[in-house]
């Protein structure tokens, strides 16, 4: 079956890449795999990415750049437009990265990818992350802080991550809440966004004293 004109040999590659990592994970992943899933030969991934670590850093750049983006920019607003309103700086934090896992198209899969990337030890991802997005999580502790003013930055961190880890959590949609027969989607993760971010205005606020 002749693929579709509008993804590129490097979509197709990117998009069979991500959904074998999600099912094998990094190491359980061969170049080979990639190519007879994205009907490519080996010369296409080594053109497009040079190696396998640099095509699993860009699995995630071509999620993370968008979610990033949508971030910042909901940020900028917030500070703009709530000054001081600490719900505000969460729901940018929050609501982009539920909104990407109910992507249709990949969303699930990159979930599961982001799972696989917390279990196994891969330090050149880690070193990619932290060098393309860690300039992210400090514009959201500047906006925190600016909100807590009492909080310190050691406590600012630590539930930072914390709040991390549970949005991920609530990323997969693994929990004890299931969404109803009745609610859509986007109803569904749409609650689980204002659930989590009154849960990490209570957390952060409580550490703070304030």
């Amino acid at each position: 079956m002749p693929k579709p004109a509008q993804f590129s040999t490097k979509d197709r590659i990117l998009s069979a890449a991500e959904e074998l990592f999600a099912v094998h994970g990094f190491a359980g992943t061969s170049l080979r795999q990639v190519t007879s899933v994205a009907d490519v030969n080996i010369a296409a991934v080594n053109y497009h990415f040079g190696s396998k670590d640099n095509l699993v850093n860009e699995v995630f750049r071509r999620r993370m750049d968008e979610m990033s983006s949508a971030r910042m920019s909901q940020l900028q607003a917030a500070s703009a437009e709530h000054p001081g309103d600490l719900r505000a700086v969460l729901a940018a934090f929050v609501e982009p990265a539920l909104a990407l896992a109910g992507q249709q198209h990949g969303g699930g899969a990159f979930v599961r990818v982001i799972a696989r990337a917390y279990a196994e030890k891969n330090d050149n991802l880690r070193k990619f992350l932290s060098d393309h997005y860690g300039h992210v999580l400090r514009e959201f502790a500047r906006a925190i802080a600016a909100c807590l003013p009492g909080l310190s930055k050691e406590q600012l961190y630590w539930r930072l991550d914390l709040l991390a880890g549970a949005l991920t959590y609530a990323m997969a949609d693994f929990g004890l809440i299931k969404r109803p027969a009745d609610t859509s989607e986007a109803d569904h993760r749409s609650r689980a966004a204002r659930e989590l971010i009154q849960f990490a205005e209570a957390g952060f606020r409580a550490a703070s004293g304030q």
